[in-house]
């Protein structure tokens, strides 16, 4: 098993630091939950890319825990990233997209409201929503044993999506009836990738001609048909092996 990753305010990693306490919320996970004690190999990570690596020294109480620290590392950014722009699925698929595209290694996830969504985010309803992707993601890349977490951003419009597929290094759409596979698009070697997975119902017409006069057109995945809460990670995957990152 791998050591267990814990979020640290990014000030903890400043400097050359021998040991750190893990309190509030994640020492108490740590501790009451994760059970860990003296001697136990663990992560520290800010979520930024940096992270400390060493052993529990002691556990004082219900929710503190010290960490000897025995190396700190910083992970560069990726030369390729990957954005999926996830339209807003029903229930609790939409924490399913962002969990499973986190595990995979996804960079930035952009929750979309496309005309065709059942699910609308609104008001209150739509803050505790996004709240929600984002304690998803958090998990998820604690999970996976990731040091740099993924942004889960604001929810866009289309107009603002396209703007955002105007400003990329690559887009795409992923749409069934795409006349190119994605696997055999031309990616850039470094840069932005962003590619959009529409509803259930599909992209409409009028975001379709929004995004490819941004420059994205369709591409499939496969032979098959994918639900929006399984393409984003599907596609995820497939650009992070193309892009040497699964390498």
């Amino acid at each position: 098993m791998t050591a267990p990753v814990f979020l640290v305010p990014a000030a903890a990693l400043d400097g050359s630091p021998t040991r750190i306490a893990l309190d509030g919320p994640e020492g108490r996970h740590a501790v009451s939950v994760r059970r860990l004690t003296a001697g136990e190999e663990v992560v520290l990570t800010d979520g930024e890319g940096r992270g400390a690596f060493g052993l529990v020294a002691a556990v004082e109480g219900k929710d503190v825990l010290y960490v000897d620290v025995r190396e700190v590392r910083a992970e560069p950014r990726p030369a390729a990233s990957v954005t999926v722009v996830q339209a807003l699925p029903k229930g609790d698929r939409g924490e399913l997209a962002v969990e499973t595209m986190t595990e995979a290694g996804v960079d930035v996830v952009v929750p979309w409201a496309a005309a065709r969504c059942v699910t609308q985010w609104r008001a209150e309803r739509g803050a505790k929503s996004l709240a929600k992707w984002r304690a998803t993601a958090r998990e998820a890349a604690k999970q996976s044993r990731r040091l740099r977490f993924p942004e889960v951003t604001e929810a866009m419009t289309t107009r603002q999506v396209a703007e955002l597929l105007r400003g990329a290094d690559f887009a795409g759409v992923l749409h069934e009836e795409g006349s190119s596979p994605l696997a055999t698009a031309a990616l850039p070697a470094a840069g932005s990738l962003v590619l959009v997975v529409g509803p259930e119902g599909g992209v409409a017409p009028e975001e379709s001609a929004a995004f490819a006069q941004a420059g994205a057109p369709a591409y499939r995945l496969g032979p098959t048909v994918l639900r929006t809460s399984t393409a984003g990670v599907a596609a995820t995957a497939l650009l992070l092996t193309r892009t040497g990152r699964w390498s």
